[in-house]
């Protein structure tokens, strides 16, 4: 898995290429922990559930299907005036989970189809570094390798996706006001 902060990236990246007023803060938020807590079941290690089980590391928690009632879930309850952005920015920000995920060269890979299919996926293509479970692991120079390789494929190419979508609302904008066609 990449590190939990990086999950965090795709909302906040999705945030600011929506805008400002198309998303309330609550959902903001929401889909900030979304994006993080699949990874809550890690907990079953303590309980004596296996890695490999459908309710296991990277299993059902990091499935479309559990990503997609958890958005209407909490969609309902926020009530958002744009219920379906609310709806599809935290469906998104849950389901971007699973594919960064899927993206790490680590682990047994992603039950993303879970429960129409049990087996585990990854992307064809897997260049983020695995993060090690536990902060002990993580404080040492595999996770040194680790940040980096998340700065490398999520938080650079997410921020200039952000950016030149600022750019081009804000050059949208200014040729609206000014009457200048494009």
């Amino acid at each position: 898995m990449p590190t939990i902060i990086s999950h965090a990236a795709v909302p906040l990246a999705g945030a600011l290429i929506l805008g400002r007023g198309r998303l309330a803060l609550p959902v903001i938020a929401t889909g900030l922990i979304f994006a993080m807590l699949p990874d809550a079941d890690v907990i079953g290690f303590r309980l004596g559930i296996a890695y490999g089980d459908s309710w296991g590391h990277r299993g059902a928690t990091h499935s479309l299907l559990f990503a997609a009632a958890a958005a209407l879930f909490a969609t309902a309850l926020l009530r958002p005036q744009r219920y379906g952005v609310a709806a599809a920015f935290l469906f998104v920000s849950m389901a971007s989970h699973g594919a960064l995920d899927m993206l790490t060269n680590g682990g047994l890979g992603v039950a993303v189809f879970w429960p129409f299919d049990e087996i585990r996926h990854f992307a064809p293509f897997t260049p983020i570094a695995v993060s090690p479970i536990g902060i002990s692991d993580f404080i040492s120079g595999r996770g040194i390798k680790v940040l980096y390789s998340e700065a490398i494929w999520i938080w650079i190419p997410l921020t200039l996706v952000a950016a030149a979508f600022g750019i081009r609302k804000r050059t949208s904008k200014w040729f609206r006001q000014n009457g200048t066609a494009r």
